[in-house]
C-alpha cells in the first residue's frame, strides 16, 4: 500500500469512527428507548464480562476443558462470586478475586500455573 492509501484508510476509520459514537449524543434526545429495552441493557455489562472472563477461567493452554479443582483460575472464578454473593459489589469482587488468583500463583499452590 502507498503512503497515500494507509493515511486514506486512517482517514476514513477515524471519522466512521467519531459518526458512530457520537451518534446517540446528537439524535439521543429523539430517540425513546422502551422501558423493557432499558431494564435488559442493564445487563449488558455484566454478560460482556461473564463471556470475556469465563473461557479465560475454563480453558487450558491448548483450549482444552479444565474443570478440576487443580485449576487455579476456577478457584479464583468461584471464590470471587461467592464474595459478589455474599458483598453485591463488583469492583471488590474484581480486587478480591485477583487477590486470590494472585495468592494462588505466589505460593505455588498448584504447581505450574498457566
Amino acid at each position: 500500500m502507498a503512503d497515500w492509501e494507509i493515511w486514506g484508510v486512517i482517514l476514513v476509520l477515524g471519522v466512521a469512527t467519531a459518526c458512530t459514537r457520537s451518534t446517540f449524543w446528537l439524535i439521543g434526545h429523539k430517540v425513546t428507548i422502551p422501558p423493557r429495552v432499558q431494564e435488559m441493557l442493564r445487563y449488558a455489562p455484566a454478560c460482556a464480562l461473564a463471556a470475556i472472563v469465563f473461557p479465560d477461567m475454563v480453558l487450558g493452554p491448548q483450549g482444552e476443558l479444565q474443570l478440576a479443582l487443580a485449576n487455579p483460575k476456577l478457584i479464583a472464578g468461584i471464590a470471587a462470586l461467592l464474595f459478589y454473593l455474599w458483598r453485591r459489589a463488583m469492583l471488590q469482587t474484581i480486587i478480591f478475586g485477583m487477590l486470590v488468583l494472585t495468592l494462588l500463583r505466589v505460593f505455588h499452590v498448584f504447581g505450574n500455573i498457566g
